[in-house]
Parts: C-alpha cells; sequence; structure tokens
C-alpha cells in the first residue's frame, strides 16, 4: 500500500520538509501523488527563513511576493536579489539549501574620501543591481570596509565575503601587477590573516578572480563561521596603503556575504 493512502497530508508535509529543497522536487517528479503535498505552502514555508516576511517588508516588492506561493516565493529570492535597506543592500537565497545571502552595496560601504569627488565618483551602470556604484578616480591610499549584523545571518553555516567589481581597462593603475588585503573580523576578534590577492584576471595563475553571471568580476575576501547567529558584527575591509603610487580605476558594486560549502 502506497504511503501517501496510510498517512495523511499533515505528516507527509512534515516529513518533505525536513528534507531539501530539492529533495521536495525530487519527491514531486518520482511521484505524481506527493506532487501536490511537495509543492504546498506547508513544506515551502518551512524551506524559507524564519524571518523572510520582516526581511521582505524592506522590499518595495513585498506586496507582490507576498501574494505568491511560498513555493514561488521561495524560487523568486534564489534567482532574483531583492533590494532592501533602502536600495542599499540586496537579499537572496541560495537555491541548494535556501541560505541567506545579502550583498552591501557600494552606499552601504565606508572608503577614505568616498564623499570627495576629485577621489570617488558615484555612477550608475545598466549592469548593476543598484542605482549607484563608486569609480575610485585616484587616491594613494585605499581602504574600503564594510559591517553587517551577525544575528541576520544564517547559522551553523560556512560565509565567504566577496567584493564584487570591475577594472576600467585604459585608465586602472596600481592594480594590474599588484595585489590588494582583505582582512576579516568576526564578533570584534580580527583575524591576524591578510589575504593579499590581485584583482587583475590575467594575474591570477590560480583563478582567484572568476567573472560572474551578472556581468561583474568577483574575489573571494575571505571565510568565517556563523555558529549561533548571535549578537556581534562581522567586518571586512579592502586594504593597500603603499604611498609610492597611485591607484584608480577599479569601480565597485559591493560586497557579498554568501554560504560557502566546506572544501570548496
Amino acid at each position: 500500500m502506497e504511503i501517501t493512502r496510510i498517512l495523511p497530508d499533515e505528516c507527509q508535509s512534515l516529513i518533505i520538509s525536513l528534507t531539501s529543497p530539492a529533495d521536495a522536487c525530487r519527491s514531486a517528479i518520482v511521484s505524481h501523488a506527493f506532487k501536490a503535498v511537495a509543492y504546498s505552502d506547508a513544506v515551502w514555508e518551512k524551506f524559507l527563513p524564519s524571518d523572510y516576511r520582516s526581511i521582505l517588508s524592506g522590499s518595495s516588492s513585498s506586496s507582490s511576493l507576498l501574494s505568491l506561493g511560498k513555493k514561488d516565493v521561495y524560487f523568486h529570492l534564489c534567482f532574483h536579489p531583492i533590494l532592501i535597506q533602502n536600495g542599499t543592500m540586496s537579499f537572496q537565497l541560495k537555491k541548494e539549501s535556501g541560505k541567506k545571502c545579502y550583498m552591501l552595496g557600494a552606499r552601504a560601504l565606508s572608503s577614505i574620501w568616498g564623499d570627495t569627488p576629485s577621489y570617488w565618483t558615484w555612477k550608475s551602470l545598466p549592469e548593476s543591481r543598484f542605482s549607484e556604484v563608486a569609480e575610485l578616480k585616484v587616491v594613494w591610499w585605499l581602504k574600503v570596509k564594510g559591517m553587517i549584523d551577525i544575528r541576520i545571518l544564517s547559522s551553523n553555516t560556512n560565509y565567504a565575503a566577496y567584493l564584487v567589481f570591475k577594472l576600467r581597462n585604459r585608465r586602472t593603475i596600481g592594480f594590474r601587477h599588484r595585489a590588494v588585503g582583505f582582512h576579516i573580523n568576526v564578533g570584534g576578534i580580527t583575524s591576524t590573516e591578510v589575504r593579499r590577492v590581485s584583482l587583475d584576471p590575467s594575474q591570477n595563475e590560480t583563478q582567484h578572480v572568476r567573472e560572474r553571471e551578472d556581468r561583474w568580476m568577483e574575489v573571494e575576501m575571505g571565510e568565517f563561521f556563523n555558529e549561533f547567529g548571535g549578537d556581534g558584527t562581522v567586518q571586512f575591509s579592502l586594504r593597500e596603503v603603499d604611498t609610492s603610487y597611485s591607484k584608480q580605476g577599479l569601480i565597485i558594486e559591493g560586497i557579498e556575504l554568501r554560504p560557502k560549502d566546506t572544501g570548496s
């Protein structure tokens, strides 16, 4: 006798919700009898973050998203980042796990002389999810940093931070044959490790820099494990303070935090 005839829908929903989004989709494909339950709101509500309604409330698209079924909300957030915090941050889900991903746009970051037009300029680019990105005109001392509350991240998750950027081909100075330093600070404890990487893809023999599907480039700044999601912050920074040469031509879209599989 099929299990769908023995167990009530509530029990089936509970069982499937204890698996994963991928398992739920497989269940719907393998068994026609499971399909209605596997695609039900009761199941997909469990795959969404417990505070997803609060997160969506900070987005201009909250009313349209909340009118969708929970499975549709889930996959929309996987493939279409939404803007929150007055358009300075974006939020989406990792498709395989439903864990949270955030990007802090350039306006959510702080940089030395960031509000001085002779050093940095703000512009709009059609390929950016944000209304503005920051372009470095010229500095000798480069420092860009960001911060996010630990409690809004998914708990029991290994995260990596990524600088999302472009280089102006003919107007890039100071990045072609030199490395920059990345620092990660978790809960007030500064890591002694400084990750030094060239932002020039042609100089990345180990492929630290990669091209993204959204036509930007990214490089990993470092990683950290968020165990309980308690109080505190994660701070991350880009630094290059060798004043013997100038730097220009770096365009920053933001810094993204997303779950990273252990060992990848």
